[in-house]
């Protein structure tokens, strides 16, 4: 098994919380993690139709076979096993007493926030981060742009790394991650997407992933994406909200500090793993995406995704943003740290050239800050300092 960064701050969280609830999406990992990090907890996956039967029919028969700390996994199948859960964690709130897992974000959040608002923590479980991969640690976010870490690279390209994804099962049991991800998206599909909504067209609703695929990285205007897919606004707008519930999608939204200029307030589109997202382009190999028209967006959901884990992997909200004025001039990852706003520039490139300090020079001098901390991420190996800014080959970023 592959060490989570997560484990110590869920085992933090039930010492303090009767109820500790670790979701994510669907094979991220959550099963595996809290029985390793709770060995001494009962078990139950209500995936099982007879436990969940059980529990459905005589929620206090069935919590009364569980008086001491338990897991409950896949718990949005039970959703109204909630209200029962508070009756007993008022009664004796002992911390940690129960561990819900689950992986269908709006069921599960909008039950718990019903009833046991106050008396649970929220975790997320995103897939594997690089850092948990190659075993070494995360960097400290407040030391982006000052502080270069120096770790040995992994033994695998970048190209290499972002087409297999991090979905943990492709890396423990050394899968072809082609075959796997079908089988992941059509499971999904056919699966989960039914349970959460009533979709009668998945060939339309497959039709608009894919489409979403091909806007990574870009502003997100819902109208295009509407007219594409064939589908209304309110349809598109309704599909994609599934799609960020079920931790397939992420928003990157603008930051709107004033610089006197007209700011773009679209948000950016990205998916939760590159892997899931190479293979809806159709990018059969690392071969075929370090040619792709794409692999700069790609490289860059990579970046801005490693640091959305480092940030759930803390138990922390991610601070983090893009800027975009309306004459073009953009910051592809804006880090709010205190008082602070961290600049990064994110630049798929092996090679470092003047160009690429552009955006951060222009956004340094018009916020005053010329000698506050910024950074560049890029495709290449080597680390530096240059120009007053921190240069991160991709291999020591997240």
């Amino acid at each position: 098994m592959i060490e989570r960064h997560l484990a110590k701050v869920l085992q933090k969280a039930a010492g303090q919380y009767p109820v500790v609830t670790v979701t994510g999406p669907r094979q991220s990992g959550k099963t595996t993690l809290v029985r390793a990090t709770f060995p001494d907890h009962d078990y139950v996956s209500l995936e099982a139709p007879d436990y969940r039967a059980f529990a459905l029919e005589d929620p206090r028969g069935f919590l009364k076979q569980y008086p001491g700390p338990v897991i409950l996994d896949e718990a949005q199948k039970t959703p109204d096993l909630f209200s029962y859960v508070q009756v007993l964690v008022d009664e004796e709130p002992q911390a940690g007493r129960f561990i819900i897992t689950g992986s269908q974000n709006f069921l599960l959040l909008a039950k718990i926030s019903q009833s046991l608002a106050g008396r649970c923590a929220i975790h997320y479980l995103a897939p594997l981060a690089l850092t948990e991969i190659i075993q070494r640690t995360p960097m400290a976010i407040a030391t982006i742009g000052a502080v270069i870490p120096r770790h040995p690279p992994p033994s695998e390209s970048l190209w290499t790394v972002m087409h297999r994804g991090f979905f943990p099962r492709i890396h423990d049991q050394q899968l072809d991650p082609q075959d796997w991800l079908r089988n992941y998206y059509q499971t999904y599909l056919e699966r989960d997407v039914r349970e959460i909504t009533n979709i009668g067209d998945m060939e339309s609703f497959g039709r608009f992933v894919r489409l979403c695929a091909g806007r990574c990285g870009q502003l997100l205007n819902l109208v295009s994406l509407a007219n594409d897919a064939s589908v209304s606004h309110s349809t598109a707008k309704r599909w994609l909200s599934i799609l960020e519930a079920s931790f397939v999608v992420f928003l990157l939204r603008p930051h709107f500090k004033n610089f006197n200029k007209r700011l773009v307030k679209m948000p950016k589109l990205y998916f939760m793993d590159t892997g899931l997202l190479s293979y809806l382009l159709r990018i059969r190999d690392a071969d075929d995406l370090t040619r792709h028209s794409m692999r700069g967006a790609i490289f860059e959901n990579f970046v801005i995704v490693e640091l959305l884990k480092n940030y759930l992997n803390r138990g922390q909200d991610a601070d983090i943003y893009f800027w975009r004025d309306s004459r073009g001039h953009e910051i592809d990852l804006l880090i709010e740290s205190g008082q602070q706003l961290i600049p990064v520039e994110i630049k798929s490139g092996e090679t470092v050239i003047d160009d690429f300090f552009k955006g951060l020079d222009y956004w340094r001098q018009l916020s005053g800050g010329l000698d506050s901390p910024a950074a560049l991420v890029y495709g290449g190996e080597a680390s530096y300092q240059r120009r007053g800014v921190a240069v991160y080959s991709w291999s020591q970023w997240g």
